[in-house]
């Protein structure tokens, strides 16, 4: 028994040896190669001088034996602003950007960490930058990972503040640390193809003015900072909540946002208490869409809301509580992909968590108000403040009202009808791949029903309203 179990000793320290010696046997032969899960690294397009998140990819070796790289290496050394980390060590100054020696053992493998910081490149556009990866393999073979960015010059600021008069109109983007804020007694205007980006932390704040004038076919951008992929199919830009949003603040009065594009915001406009005998907010031709709070909050001003989108919120997509605010031509559309429990479309009344506030007068006229829930619109009243509201040729997804003194013209969304779903009266509501197109499709009840005598001429992307015009911000063009 004793010489059986040496002899089966014996067997298996050879078998264990064996096997050391098999995985620490290592080719030289120009047939053996790594493999990688991927030979090109893309890291989207990247603002210069701003670094971007990390990219990973994996290299194995599948080749039957060991494979040593004697140096792996960027091409461009330290000269293009990729950084890597290969199998946890550094390709920096202290490596002299390179590792040697390197042992990757049979059906073994090791991870790779890509980052990029930009230098700028003095163009208008975003421009290619790239570098490659070098494998040298000790049996004198070179393989490379290609790493490639579109890299854009941006103006930046941190902390920004407006203290008198000031006009941007910039192709640039400019990306906004901190916050950006107008002074009480100063007004920011902004024009042409002009985008802001602000970054998680930097809301805009308006003690004073703000003016935004941009066209139908270039609309002022107010967005995120984000302009990576959180996944292959998703941007960061179609995700809510990139950044604070804008806030009208107590002595902030006559602004203006004239083909404007506000999105993926917390709460993307809200406008304080204030002086209802003056205009605090005009919002027209213009686009807030997305957002982790609400749309439009409006608590005791004066809000002309007019051509608008507003669209998808956690939050409430309108929320108006007193003061004075006219919806007109617009489209409220809730939709929000992110959460079963977001608000309503469309909330209005005298009273919210703050208080009671007089509703002076609150007027829904040619505006299309939908979204998936059966009842998307909501009125808050306390019977010691004035209530006054009117909703006149309007689409509107709630129960019907009997009440001609306040509805008049109203075509309602019967949400027990199968052809009435909120969804079917725009041309693409794709909550999968988060795509929104929220002009008219042919089979919407809204075309041709508007109030004639209040019509705005020319809708949001100034189409020119014909003899029948429909009710939201889109006038609906039948394809040629």
């Amino acid at each position: 028994m004793k010489n059986f179990l040496a002899l089966l000793c014996s067997a298996i320290l050879a078998l264990a040896f064996g096997a050391c010696s098999d995985d620490d046997s290592f080719t030289s032969s120009p047939s053996h190669l790594l493999t990688f899960s991927q030979d090109t690294v893309k890291l989207d397009t990247v603002f210069s001088k701003v670094p971007t998140t990390t990219k990973t990819f994996w290299v194995y070796n599948k080749s039957g034996d060991g494979i040593r790289c004697s140096n792996i290496r960027l091409a461009n050394g330290n000269q293009t602003g990729f950084r890597v980390n290969v199998d946890g060590t550094y390709l920096g100054a202290s490596s002299g950007y390179q590792i040697n020696d390197l042992e990757i053992r049979k059906n073994d493998s090791i991870r790779v960490f890509v980052e990029l910081t930009s230098p700028a490149n003095n163009q208008e556009k975003p421009t290619l930058l790239q570098d490659d990866l070098l494998f040298s393999l000790e049996s004198g073979v070179q393989q490379k990972v290609n790493l490639r960015a579109f890299t854009w010059d941006a103006e930046m600021h941190t902390d920004w503040v407006i203290t008198e008069d000031m006009t941007i109109d910039s192709s640039t983007p400019i990306i906004i640390y901190g916050g950006l804020t107008v002074a009480e007694g100063a007004t920011l205007t902004i024009t042409g193809e002009t985008t802001l980006y602000f970054h998680a932390d930097a809301p805009l704040d308006v003690y004073g003015r703000l003016v935004v004038q941009g066209t139908p076919d270039k609309n002022v951008v107010l967005r995120g900072d984000r302009i990576d992929h959180m996944f292959d199919y998703l941007p960061y830009d179609n995700v809510s909540g990139q950044w604070p949003g804008i806030h009208f603040y107590e002595q902030s009065y006559e602004n203006e946002l004239n083909f404007a594009d506000i999105h993926s915001a917390r709460d993307a406009i809200v406008c304080d208490s204030s002086d209802v005998s003056r205009l605090k907010l005009a919002l027209y031709n213009s686009v807030v869409h997305n957002n982790e709070g609400h749309g439009l909050k409006s608590v005791h001003s004066v809000v002309d809301v007019r051509n608008t989108q507003i669209t998808n919120a956690l939050g409430d997509c309108v929320n108006v509580c007193g003061g004075v605010c006219m919806l007109q031509h617009c489209t409220i559309g809730q939709f929000y992909p992110f959460s079963a429990n977001s608000g309503v479309a469309l909330r209005f009344g005298n009273v919210n968590d703050q208080g009671v506030f007089p509703l002076y007068d609150f007027q829904c006229v040619n505006t299309l108000v939908t979204g998936y829930a059966e009842d998307v619109i909501m009125g808050e009243s306390d019977e010691t403040a004035p209530y006054t509201f009117k909703f006149d040729h309007s689409v509107l997804r709630t129960p019907a009202i009997d009440d001609t003194e306040h509805i008049i013209g109203v075509t309602w969304e019967n949400p027990e009808k199968t052809d009435s779903v909120g969804t079917k009266h725009f041309a693409l509501i794709d909550t999968e791949n988060l795509r929104y197109d929220f002009q008219l499709d042919s089979v919407s009840i809204a075309i041709g029903k508007a109030n004639k005598e209040m019509v705005i001429e020319y809708d949001r992307l100034g189409v020119k309203r014909d003899d029948e015009p429909d009710v939201g911000c889109y006038e609906y063009v039948k394809p040629e």
